[in-house]
């Protein structure tokens, strides 16, 4: 584990026993990567409160801390596409842009586990699809985070803004 991606602030999964996380795990509370978690609390719960940009933020400030070819990469890369394809479809109403940055976030989520960092990324996946065939189906959905759809208190939007 790298020093730059602990956290020992960041919680343990609320339920299951995600990808990246175990309970015998001293640092970050059983985290691999403490602010990979941390990122992903916020940028999950800003996207479901609709805030797209802002959640794209998240993840793509914690992308920059891993290496190409490694499932954090990929993970981050393909979330950043999630994040940046609802913004085309909501703030500028472009589905065509929609279309693109989810084909190429599947390219980045195929492979990655079902259960990653507490995100339910089959779910993902099979949304994305959906939004491919038909652009409303993303309409409204949100993602899974540990079992529940959280969405964004002041506490994320203030993480965001620190990220500047």
């Amino acid at each position: 584990m790298d020093d730059h991606t602990r956290d020992p602030t960041v919680a343990p999964p609320v339920s299951g026993e995600p990808a990246g996380w175990r309970r015998d795990r001293i640092e970050s509370n059983g985290w691999e990567h403490g602010t990979l978690r941390r990122a992903v609390v916020h940028g999950v719960r800003l996207y479901n409160d609709g805030a797209y940009h802002e959640s794209h933020d998240c993840f793509e400030d914690e992308w920059y801390n891993y290496g190409r070819g490694t499932t954090e990469s990929a993970f981050l890369h393909g979330m950043v596409q999630v994040a940046a394809g609802a913004y085309k479809r909501v703030d500028f109403e472009n589905d065509d842009g929609m279309r693109s940055l989810f084909e190429t976030a599947l390219q980045y989520l195929h492979g990655v586990p079902d259960d990653y960092y507490g995100v339910d990324v089959d779910d993902v996946r099979t949304a994305l699809a959906a939004a491919l065939e038909d652009a409303t189906a993303i309409d409204g959905w949100r993602i899974e985070l540990d079992g529940d759809r959280p969405t964004a208190g002041s506490d994320s939007y203030a993480y965001v803004e620190k990220l500047d």
